[in-house]
């Protein structure tokens, strides 16, 4: 039996998060099914409004290996700490000073699309900086 599953998050704003986390991991907006011309048609075909991006939003990976992304609308705030978070790991392949310079750079990176750097550590060898997106959501780069 073959089981797929995508990640979803809680959203004030689903499509700007998404536009980070496409920048984060190389994602794309999902395309529409065959015989729709955009995702506008496809949506308003399901009887959504114009505002369904204010609603939800879904990436792909474009090599379709990794799991979807879907980010949906929801009134209440973040409310306390991620019981489940991401990891963008960036230093696989890499050790020592190389390692650390390239997590360090695509944190930096991620800082500028607008995340905010919580801490970074060492532990066990290993190398990370913790992060939050621009809700507020953390996700450590590795």
């Amino acid at each position: 039996m073959s089981f797929g599953f995508q990640v979803t998050f809680d959203a004030h704003e689903p499509e700007r998060l998404a536009r980070f986390w496409a920048e984060a991991l190389g994602y794309v907006e999902q395309a529409p099914p065959p015989g729709f011309a955009s995702a506008d048609e496809f949506i308003q075909s399901l009887g959504f409004g114009p505002d369904w991006r204010e609603q939800f939003f879904a990436l792909v990976d474009p090599e379709g290996k990794r799991p979807r992304l879907y980010f949906q609308r929801v009134p209440e705030g973040k409310a306390a700490k991620n019981r489940v978070h991401l990891d963008v790991n960036v230093g696989a392949g890499l050790a020592g000073d190389e390692r650390r310079a390239a997590v360090r750079r695509r944190a930096d990176e991620l800082v500028a699309l607008g995340a905010t750097e919580l801490h970074e550590a060492t532990e066990h060898g290993q190398y990370w900086v913790t992060l939050q997106d621009i809700e507020g959501n953390e996700f450590c780069v590795q």
